[in-house]
């Protein structure tokens, strides 16, 4: 099955019984790397929604990251809810979604009329439901992370090929050798592999 993320952050406003439900969808880092710098990234969005909605009375969230529905992390709050109302249902949403990635904030304005356990499930299930309609998805190209050791003259060579391939450098470190680390869809890696191979360069594949 394609994956997807979101192309930007998506905000819209439901309203049940003169309650409002301000739902912001949000795409998060997808870099390899520190999970917790992506935790943090979290948290910095939560604590602007309750910047921005000072006032509200909640500020429930849920979130899965990663790339396999097998694997992924996933946390939630209902932030002053009763306990499963709001965080959860939010979260099943999500994970019946084929989109990685994601933080799904719900901002709530009380608007005076008591919706019940079950009302407060289907209203945050719907407010997420309802952002996920007028989001912008993109299909997650699936990708390969490589460290490439080069000599200083062929480091032009290298680039040139993966500007062909729709390659990117994420760092480059010079000593006697350049050590480039690259990350390029997989479908193109096996020209890159070919290409480094019939230049007997040293290469090594991320979690080889």
């Amino acid at each position: 099955m394609t994956r997807f993320t979101l192309d930007n952050v998506c905000k819209n406003t439901l309203e049940i019984k003169k309650s409002q439900f301000i739902t912001w969808l949000i795409p998060i880092s997808a870099s390899q790397g520190d999970q917790q710098k992506h935790k943090q990234e979290v948290k910095d969005y939560i604590q602007q929604a309750k910047n921005e909605y000072p006032d509200a009375r909640h500020h429930c969230w849920a979130y899965i990251m990663g790339a396999n529905p097998n694997s992924m992390t996933a946390a939630m709050s209902d932030d002053g809810e009763p306990s499963g109302t709001a965080g959860k249902p939010m979260l099943n949403v999500l994970q019946h979604k084929p989109v990685d990635n994601i933080l799904a904030i719900v901002i709530r304005y009380f608007g005076g009329v008591k919706l019940g356990a079950g009302g407060l499930v289907r209203a945050y299930s719907q407010a997420v439901e309802q952002c996920f309609s007028l989001a912008e998805l993109v299909p997650v190209i699936p990708k390969s992370t490589l460290t490439v050791q080069i000599p200083f003259s062929d480091e032009q060579w290298l680039r040139h090929h993966l500007d062909k391939n729709q390659g990117e450098v994420l760092n480059t470190e010079y000593s006697d050798l350049v050590t480039v680390e690259i990350i390029l869809p997989q479908i193109n890696f096996i020209t890159i592999k070919e290409a480094l191979d019939s230049r007997s360069f040293i290469y090594k594949i991320a979690d080889d």
